[in-house]
């Protein structure tokens, strides 16, 4: 990876409907730095024959477009629940949920998922699987390879595009998925701790190419993260959630512009205030 980020390219003819695989097409009115997404009184109960338990109460969280958010808490506290409803993978008991005028009440393409453990297909090629999303909803065959082959130089693999899925390390399988997700240009990002089953030097490496894609694509981004540091490294604002049932604590913008040093007094204090926030949240006290 030289650091030189593109994924602009050619533009191809469509039909003047919105394709399944440019759904950031229906919101290319809304400006940057609006509200894109509104949450609203998020609430996510579980329920056996003789018991409850409440998980997320009352989430509400308006997203920026293109704005990276962070979304920190305890261990258990309902940070994948939350993501997990907003993918539509899960119904909420009570809420709503919305990207511009249209609610998410179901999964959609209009919201892509980069998921922790990869999730990628083990017979296919990096291209075929960065490619699969587009050979679903129809794309052509030359826009779908040339496209897909953008996206892999963007995140460093174009040497890789023919290998196999267990041909690849740990960081370079995570990087296939997020080509995957970016390829079909969702209007959301959501992911779901994408560096956690990464080694620390990876991790780093991860963090930086990604704040180098969300420079160059304007992307709004949703990421579930255990890392305090993670989450003032790459994002504009970091939502402190309490211990179960989930709430908002507290919404943090994060000043600095990119690329952050990670040693700095302000980097550092900030998240040493967060981490004593946190702490105050520990499920084991």
């Amino acid at each position: 990876m030289d650091g030189k980020i593109k994924i602009e390219g050619k533009k191809y003819d469509s039909s003047d409907r919105v394709r399944a695989d440019r759904t950031d097409e229906l919101y290319k009115h809304i400006p940057e730095g609006e509200t894109l997404m509104k949450i609203d009184g998020l609430r996510v109960v579980y329920r056996t024959d003789d018991s409850e338990t409440v998980a997320v109460d009352d989430f509400t969280l308006d997203v920026k477009k293109g704005e990276l958010i962070s979304i920190i808490g305890p261990s258990g506290c309902g940070k994948t629940t939350i993501l997990r409803s907003i993918a539509g993978l899960l119904q909420p008991t009570s809420g709503k949920i919305t990207i511009g005028d249209n609610e998410c009440t179901t999964a959609g393409s209009d919201r892509g998922m980069v998921f922790q453990d990869f999730a990628l297909f083990p017979w296919r090629t990096v291209k075929q699987n960065v490619a699969f999303g587009m050979e679903v909803a129809g794309v052509p065959k030359e826009e779908r390879e040339e496209r897909a082959m953008r996206y892999i130089r963007a995140v460093g693999l174009e040497k890789f595009a023919d290998s196999r899925i267990h041909e690849l390390s740990g960081g370079m399988k995570q990087r296939v998925g997020i080509a995957r997700a970016l390829v079909m240009h969702p209007a959301v990002i959501l992911m779901d701790e994408p560096f956690g089953a990464l080694d620390a030097q990876t991790r780093n490496i991860m963090q930086e190419q990604l704040t180098k894609i969300i420079t160059h694509s304007e992307r709004t981004i949703i990421f579930i993260t255990h890392s305090v540091d993670e989450a003032l490294y790459l994002s504009d604002r970091v939502v402190m959630l309490s211990k179960r049932p989930a709430t908002i604590k507290e919404i943090i913008d994060v000043p600095w512009d990119r690329p952050r040093d990670r040693a700095s007094p302000e980097f550092t204090a900030l998240r040493k205030r967060i981490l004593s926030e946190l702490e105050k949240e520990n499920v084991m006290q």
